[in-house]
């Protein structure tokens, strides 16, 4: 038996509208369900992801890499102990007060544990300053020297290996204190922190999204719906991710995505589609009626707007690094799921709660309650004349709010003219954890840099003589500050290893510039370069490689589902100038600030003084995306307006009161979760929280506020023009939400007017 007494006729409502409307018992228990099974499916989903990816798999000092590991384990430790010598607190007389590396007592026990660490499974190419005494390998102070070691394996098998022997090594040993170093250890750190961060996140911005949220509706029942919809969206993200684990390599940093855009575009869908129900109610629609007339108007909205966000999202599997690509698996999937829940779960909550869905309006505890005729519309009350106002205001004076606004986002941009690239290393987390700490240690009291440098892979030499003429050649270029080797695993071996100590920074300008110089030098057998230099050098020219193809599906798919949206020519172009232009503010700021190291002392970061090579084009992707997903809400409801009216800057002003109010309160909850995502330990995680959300607010109330209604004023009725054969294509293939109106749209209050204006009906 249908639980509902009066389903839509079938004329008026799609197959899908009718089935949630006639059973939202029924399709909210096999939601239920299914969100069951996500949180059985994505449990541990964290420890199976990696915490790398920045790297080309397919580049040559990849494979120099994975050669050297094989050949070679010792070549490229990532594992460090850092064996410390000096003075403890409360430590007595003897060789534990400061006696020095090269003291017998200290000697010998770092030698036992050298000893122990080459027993280890999984552990090879075991080295140290007591059995191979290399200046590099003790600190200038005489107090501290490393023991090194190469981890086998994967990510996590490195990171279990690591987890399993760490309590044995790390801390007090007669008469020394040894700590974990190296990128095993780094990596560790980072997966654990950033966990931690993200549990933090999800403590701060839940409670504070559901107050905001409890602002905008009045009703804590409607602002309980869109967390709802919100959650079942990260659990079943979290799920898919679990999945994918399964298949391929996935990044831990996709973890935050999925966690604010399953927060921030649930709740943008969300507010769009309880805002627009209770508009159908208040216009004396039937629970059900007000379903099906939501879901063919701003249903098909967030439909549309979940299309371009996924769009831009998967443009980062054009990249090969699987950082990139984790987050398009990541994006992709909330953003689908999130669209989702808000066009089934939703819709079938609200049939069920029909007017209790204003219930428990907890804004009366501060000011008088509004009229239910005008609750959460904004539309008919200040809020819709506030944003007529100064949408006129705006229109009035277009060419200076147009130029005004341009000129001031460029400007903020500038600072991205000066990016540098580099590569993440320990530097991402706090000055106080742990393997920060080692590595700091490192930096500023061994000569040298361990680790650091460039490694020349030989393959196939004829002879010594060959291996020695190459490495002349070599030691003779610029910033070459010295080449050790060949090392070969015996006579006639066919591979050998140079080790290239450069001057200046391990990864900077010079030292990308020798990895192109010392694999042009000529030698009668095959070269290959490894080192932070050369995969920095090699992802640059990866992603360089790739990104044309991977903004021509952006701007190309933007302009497309735009034109289906509008039938106009000169929207889509303007959505895809506007969008980027909103994105100035971010990459400039990401530049002064994170680059150039301003409020590092504030933000509680370290400045490398570069901008990891993928964080443009990751950043680049959630931006823009996002930035359509308040375009189009934007854009849909000014040409509905438009359709219904033809007055062309009556529906640009009309359409801002309707939805502006909304798109900002929607864009400052984004704004929470991001901020919430940028209080992480990690840097890059809050480079991204952070700049998403100045990106986002820069949009909502810069671009859509000030430049949207200023350009439109600008191009006037043309604004809607296309030719022939593309308003047929249109009238065919495309949608709109203004298909059919509501039964009585409230009136929007005219900016000039002391009394509201009624809309003028829809034209024949």
């Amino acid at each position: 038996m249908s639980e509902v007494k009066n389903p839509p006729p079938p004329g008026e409502s799609g197959r899908w509208t009718r089935f949630v409307t006639a059973r939202p018992r029924l399709s909210l228990l096999l939601a239920l369900v299914v969100t069951a099974l996500a949180v059985f499916a994505g449990g541990g989903v964290a420890d199976r992801m990696g915490s790398g990816g920045w790297e080309d798999p397919g580049a040559r000092s990849t494979y120099a890499t994975k050669a050297l590991e094989r050949e070679f384990p010792a070549s490229q430790p990532n594992l460090l102990l850092l064996v410390d010598a000096g003075p403890r607190s409360g430590a007595g007389s003897g060789a534990g007060s400061g006696a020095g590396v090269d003291d017998p007592a200290v000697a010998a026990e770092a030698e036992r544990l050298t000893g122990l660490l080459a027993a280890e499974p999984g552990v090879t190419g075991v080295g140290s300053y007591w059995r191979t005494p290399m200046p590099a390998l003790r600190s200038e102070d005489g107090r501290q020297a490393l023991i090194a070691a190469r981890v086998l394996g994967d990510e996590k098998t490195t990171t279990r290996v690591l987890e399993r022997i760490a309590p044995r090594y790390q801390g007090e040993h007669g008469p020394l204190r040894v700590s974990l170093g190296g990128p095993v250890a780094v990596q560790r750190e980072v997966t654990t922190t950033i966990q931690e961060d993200l549990l933090r996140a999800e403590l701060i911005a839940l409670p504070v999204t559901l107050v905001l949220l409890i602002l905008v509706f009045g009703s804590a029942v409607a602002a309980m719906l869109p967390l709802g919809v919100g959650i079942v969206a990260i659990l079943g993200t979290n799920a898919v991710l679990r999945g994918l684990t399964e298949f391929t390599e996935v990044s831990v940093f996709a973890q935050n995505l999925t966690t604010a855009l399953g927060l921030g575009l649930a709740i943008d869908y969300a507010l769009f589609i309880v805002r627009r129900f209770r508009e159908e109610l208040a216009a004396g629609r039937d629970p059900v009626a007000a379903v099906g007339a939501t879901l063919r108007t701003a249903g098909r909205t967030v439909l549309f707007s979940a299309m371009t966000v996924a769009v831009a999202l998967s443009a980062m599997l054009f990249f090969p690094m699987y950082f990139l690509r984790s987050f398009a698996y990541a994006g992709v999937a909330v953003v689908l799921l999130a669209a989702a829940a808000a066009l089934i779960l939703l819709p079938a909550a609200l049939v069920l709660l029909g007017e209790r869905v204003n219930s428990l309006d907890l804004r009366r505890l501060w000011r008088r309650r509004r009229g239910a005729a005008a609750a959460g519309t904004g539309a008919a009350g200040g809020e819709g004349r506030g944003w007529a106002r100064t949408t006129a205001l705006v229109m009035r004076r277009a060419p200076v709010f147009a130029l005004v606004s341009t000129a001031g986002l460029l400007l903020l941009g500038v600072p991205f003219l000066g990016i540098k690239f580099g590569t993440v290393d320990d530097r991402q987390l706090p000055t106080t954890a742990a393997s920060h700490v080692v590595q700091q240690q490192i930096r500023d009291g061994f000569p040298g840099s361990p680790g650091g440098g460039l490694i020349v892979l030989t393959e196939g030499a004829a002879g010594a003589g060959d291996l020695d003429a190459y490495r002349e050649r070599v030691a003779g270029l610029e910033g070459v500050a010295r080449v050790d080797g060949p090392v070969s695993s015996g006579p006639g071996a066919r591979y050998a290893y140079f080790s290239v100590v450069t001057e200046g920074e391990a990864v900077g300008q010079r030292a990308q510039e020798l990895v192109g110089e010392v694999r042009e030098v000529q030698a009668p057998f095959e070269t290959s370069v490894a080192g932070q230099a050369a995969v920095l050098v090699d992802a640059q020219k990866a992603i360089a490689g790739k990104l044309p193809a991977a903004l021509a599906l952006v701007v190309l798919a933007t302009l497309l589902l735009v034109f289906l949206l509008t039938g106009s020519v000169l929207i889509p172009l303007q959505a895809v100038l506007l969008n980027a232009l909103s994105l100035t503010a971010m990459f400039g700021a990401v530049v002064w600030v994170f680059q150039e190291g301003h409020l590092s002392g504030f933000l509680a970061f370290t400045s490398t003084g570069d901008i990891e090579t993928t964080l443009p084009v990751l950043m680049f992707c959630i931006a823009f995306g996002l930035s359509m997903d308040y375009g189009v809400f934007l854009i849909s409801r000014i040409k509905e307006e438009y359709d219904r009216t033809g007055d062309h800057e009556g529906a640009v002003r009309t359409g801002l009161a309707r939805t502006g109010g909304l798109i900002t309160a929607a864009a400052v909850i984004l704004a929470v979760v991001m901020v919430a995502i940028g209080t992480s330990r990690v840097t890059n995680t809050k480079m991204l929280g952070l700049g998403i959300a100045l990106a986002v607010l820069m949009d909502a109330m810069v671009v859509r506020s000030l430049l949207v209604p200023a350009v439109m004023k600008l191009t006037g009725k043309a604004t809607w023009w296309a030719p022939g054969p593309l308003r047929r294509l249109h009238a065919r293939f495309g949608l709109s939400e203004g298909e059919s109106a509501p039964a009585a749209v409230p009136a929007v209050p005219h900016p000039e007017a002391g009394t509201r204006e009624k809309i003028p009906a829809a034209r024949s």
